[in-house]
């Protein structure tokens, strides 16, 4: 199931308003398709993305630990296979 949050694009400001927390992303594409599912500290994950244009638009949950973000993480790509 895909994350219940909002797309917002993929762009300086969206990464400059990301937490400095854990948690899990979804990357899509303009039209809205998960091209990806990843975890870590969210600010510097998008900063990566944004930096190697690994999508258009962004949406993510924060989540109390690592451990926690991997775990949702796994669940998540298991949809996508």
């Amino acid at each position: 199931m895909p994350l219940q949050k909002p797309w917002r694009d993929l762009d300086r400001s969206t990464v400059s308003s990301a937490p400095d927390r854990p948690g899990v992303y979804e990357l899509g594409d303009s039209s809205g398709t998960v091209l990806a599912v990843e975890s870590g500290v969210l600010r510097d994950e998008l900063k990566t993305a944004l930096a190697y244009g690994d999508g258009d638009q962004v949406r993510w949950t924060e989540t109390h630990t690592l451990e926690r973000a991997r775990e949702i993480t796994s669940e998540h790509r298991d949809r996508l296979e």
